[in-house]
């Protein structure tokens, strides 16, 4: 029979329980274990935050088979395995793929010596693009941009951010509009597939030309233009010459348009973004689960449940998540209906609070947000970002904006604003457990051991938990809408501030892994104790819905209290 683990209270193992809990390695383990999805996702499935948790490990998410790029079939589960678990990536061999990357450099070739103006070309760039250029200006262009852009400062970003940008600029790249040759392509998947990562740091990009400054170390490091930019390798920080003698390469002059095609676009922001929706994903999921042990712990109604009322107002993310807390509550002996239950002295009343009355009107919008971020996101990490665009078939030049990240902004900044949102509700059901006079008679502050006066039960945790629903509520506001309009002369005057939404995202993220985690002691805690008040034991696993047990037995064994 399980006790509840704060029966242990007089207990050394509930003082290394304590400590886990305050240097927040439960956070870390419960979330390395892998709460991923079983099944793969499907392209455009809206449904990915609501299959069952996986407690078998993260890297069933992996294929066997090496992922192709070809500029416009990458998954966000594809970049998953990429820049995550290091699957192995590949230019297509298909033929017309090539021709047109190929032809496409031609073109640039053609329409120097023919005399045409190109922007990035044959003139300067930004505001500074009202000249044409020398040949010898022309040659040395590209690698100057590189050069003008080796200025990004602060932390360096985790190399799986990294490695995601990159993938994602192969594959923009493989599109053939951007006039860059093969080779260089092929180098920045070799640099990927031998995981030797350009340093990149977290400030320097406002999302506007794309990631310039990000993208410039990327780009800087794979020619090799100098030792000053830096490489992670599996034996530390190398210099990008040593980099490319690992690798048996030589460093690589830039043709013109290359180190703007390499430079200019999204790349960066939208696999730190790609990187979020992923782990959004899992989260939520867990977050549903969580509200599920909470529901049973409150002895709440199945009653605001019932499709018939969601049939009623038909959101799809409201409908799924409905749902999906029945399926997750199903089979427990916790809950009844509590109208048909009621007695005529009964003084507990009619129906829950909103906390869980409203609680797929409250999330199912949130579930919404995360499906359309998901596919925004998709169609960005195909997309083509650089300027100018080249189509071959009409040989003809476009000037124009794909490089703004304003789909990876706006999706960023939803996903924090609803991430604040998600813990809110937490909070508010976190107070109902702990407070006699709404829990349904738990013991205040979830006290395990009542015979003793000097327990306070889960009360430090609350406040630990009350300190980081404020700092995600106040990073949930958003970024887009604070750029700067005079950039660069005035040239990028609205600008996205994409990359600065995705590092604040994922920020945000990782401080809601540490709330998930005290979350979850209070789900069991919870639970425990609402066993032994309604049966007078503590065997929970008796008692709760079966889908929840797997996930009980995993936080116990996580913790070693079995």
């Amino acid at each position: 029979m399980f006790q509840n683990l704060y029966r242990a209270s007089q207990t050394l193992k509930l003082q290394h329980f304590n400590l886990r809990i305050s240097t927040m390695r439960y956070a870390i383990n419960i979330f390395n274990r892998g709460y991923v999805t079983k099944q793969q996702y499907k392209k455009d499935d809206e449904r990915s935050s609501f299959k069952d948790l996986n407690l078998q490990g993260a890297r069933d998410l992996q294929k066997l088979n090496p992922i192709e790029i070809r500029g416009e079939n990458l998954t966000i589960e594809d970049v998953i395995q990429v820049a995550r678990f290091h699957h192995e990536a590949r230019l297509t061999t298909d033929e017309v793929i090539q021709e047109r990357i190929i032809a496409s450099n031609n073109y640039i070739t053609k329409a120097i010596d023919e005399g045409k103006v190109i922007y990035g070309v044959n003139t300067c760039f930004g505001a500074l693009a009202k000249k044409i250029l020398s040949a010898e200006e022309i040659s040395l262009l590209q690698d100057n941009l590189i050069w003008d852009h080796k200025c990004s400062i602060g932390k360096k970003l985790p190399t799986e951010h990294v490695r995601a940008g990159m993938l994602i600029r192969a594959n923009a790249l493989t599109r053939g509009v951007s006039g860059i040759r093969l080779e260089l392509i092929e180098r920045i998947l070799k640099f990927l597939n031998a995981d030797l990562i350009p340093v990149v740091r977290e400030y320097g990009s406002i999302g506007a030309s794309g990631d310039l400054i990000p993208l410039a170390q990327i780009a800087g490091a794979i020619i090799g233009i100098d030792p000053s930019f830096k490489v992670s390798s599996l034996r530390g920080e190398i210099d990008a010459h040593s980099a490319l003698e690992k690798l048996a390469l030589k460093p690589i002059k830039l043709g013109p348009k290359e180190g703007l095609a390499l430079m200019n676009g999204t790349s960066v922001s939208t696999g730190i973004a790609t990187l979020c929706i992923y782990e959004v994903d899992r989260l939520f999921s867990l977050i549903l689960h969580v509200h599920s042990f909470f529901i049973q712990a409150l002895q709440g109604s199945i009653q605001a449940f019932d499709p018939f009322v969601h049939k009623h107002k038909p959101h799809k993310g409201q409908i799924r998540v409905a749902n999906k807390i029945v399926e997750l509550i199903d089979g427990s002996k916790f809950l009844d209906d509590k109208v048909s239950s009621m007695k005529e002295d009964d003084i507990k009343l009619i129906q829950d609070r909103y906390s869980i009355r409203c609680l797929p009107q409250y999330l199912g919008v949130i579930a919404d947000i995360i499906a359309q971020a998901r596919k925004r996101i998709e169609i960005e990490i195909n997309a083509v970002t650089d300027n100018p665009l080249i189509d071959v078939d009409r040989q003809m030049i476009f000037h124009q904006g794909n490089f703004l990240g304003q789909s990876d902004a706006i999706s960023m900044d939803q996903i924090r604003h609803s991430l604040g949102l998600i813990v809110k509700h937490i909070d508010t059901q976190i107070a109902l457990l702990v407070s006699p006079e709404f829990s349904n008679n738990l013991p205040p502050s979830l006290i395990g051991n009542p015979k003793t006066n000097i327990q306070v039960g889960l009360k430090g945790l609350q406040i630990c938990a009350n300190s980081i629903m404020p700092i995600l509520l106040h990073q949930g506001n958003h970024i887009t809408h604070l750029y700067p309009t005079h950039a660069e002369q005035y040239n990028q005057n609205i600008n996205s501030q994409s990359f600065a939404s995705a590092n604040l995202t994922w920020n945000s993220i990782e401080i809601m892994k540490h709330y998930l985690a005290i979350s979850l002691i209070f789900a069991v805690q919870s639970i425990e104790l609402r066993t032994f008040a309604n049966f007078q034991n503590y065997n929970a696993r008796a008692y709760l819905s079966p889908k929840l047990i797997p996930l009980y037995k995993t936080i116990y064994e996580i913790l070693g209290c079995e």
